[in-house]
């Protein structure tokens, strides 16, 4: 488990982490999402004692990480696929980090199998693709058999083949009682993984619950209802409409709610005897879902006048 407990970091007159509280929980696959500059990397270079707080704790299972005595058997880590000597084979890599460890040497070769890296564990690094420098940084992350993972865009430069092997990956890590936080700007592919959602910007908190509850909070989430009984539907909005939802009519027989589920919905014109030739749901993507979200975290937004056939967000770093 993860503790991060008002936790604050600034750099000059810019803070990059504001009071940021949360605890990421063991068994399941968290995902930790913001825009560019929100502050994700640093607050995981910071759980890593890569970087120093200026307030506030982050803990790993209730110890500051700089205590534990061999910190690889305890939390594995890709940030950077790309910090490896490119003279170094991935064997070699992997065995200077055993070693530092206490780690056996055994373990190197299950990794590099884990990974795939086997036929290529005697291979130079420098000469990897994008791709392969990932799985040797996966290699790394497994290489003590810890119990809390951190990926910062894992997917990165990996074929479909490898995206899809990942994502089993980190699930199973998850469903083994591991602790799995990963950071990733693939909406997809979040949706597909995480059971958990953690959303800041500019440094703060702004989501933290299960990704379902994030899609359904969407404003793009809606349950459309038909009726062939007028009346019947009315009395329906109206005690919809009591509980604060939105609600859209569209035409005499049909209405689209927000803020609500199909049980909820279905249950209730049961209640009210209300015959439904209808009940279905409209699901937001997480994409959606988080564009809502962070919409006013974004630190610059540009726009492609120049070109109004092309349409871009930039967020800057």
């Amino acid at each position: 488990m993860i503790t991060l407990t008002e936790l604050t970091k600034r750099f000059g007159t810019t803070t990059a982490v504001d009071n940021l509280s949360l605890t990421i929980a063991a068994g399941r696959v968290t995902g930790f999402l913001g825009p560019n500059g929100a502050g994700k990397s640093t607050t995981m270079r910071m759980i890593l004692g890569l970087d120093r707080p200026d307030a506030g704790t982050a803990l790993v299972d209730g110890r500051p990480y700089a205590t534990l005595r061999h910190p690889l058997r305890a939390v594995g880590a890709l940030l950077d696929a790309r910090a490896v000597h490119p003279g170094r084979t991935p064997r070699a890599h992997l065995l200077a980090m055993a070693r530092s460890n206490g780690i056996p040497s055994r373990r190197v070769d299950e990794v590099l199998a884990t990974v795939g890296l086997t036929e290529v564990a005697g291979k130079r690094a420098g000469a990897f693709s994008l791709g392969m420098g990932q799985r040797l940084g996966i290699a790394g992350a497994l290489l003590g058999d810890p119990g809390v993972l951190m990926f910062d865009e894992p997917v990165n430069g990996l074929d479909p083949d490898g995206v899809r092997w990942i994502r089993e990956l980190m699930r199973s890590l998850a469903a083994e009682g591991r602790t799995v936080f990963v950071s990733s700007h693939l909406m997809s592919e979040v949706q597909l993984t995480a059971d958990q959602l953690v959303v800041i910007g500019r440094g703060r908190l702004i989501a933290d619950a299960p990704i379902g509850e994030v899609i359904a909070g969407s404003s793009l989430t809606a349950v459309r209802v038909r009726s062939p009984e007028p009346a019947a539907l009315l009395r329906l909005r109206n005690r919809l409409a009591d509980r604060q939802l939105a609600i859209e009519p569209v035409g005499d027989d049909e209405l689209v709610i927000t803020g609500t589920t199909v049980v909820e919905v279905g249950d209730l014109a049961h209640e009210l005897g209300v015959r439904l030739h209808e009940l279905s749901a409209r699901e937001a993507s997480l994409e959606q879902a988080y564009l809502e979200l962070t919409g006013g975290s974004l630190e610059f937004v540009g726009t492609t006048a120049a070109h109004p056939t092309a349409h871009a967000r930039i967020e800057a770093r």
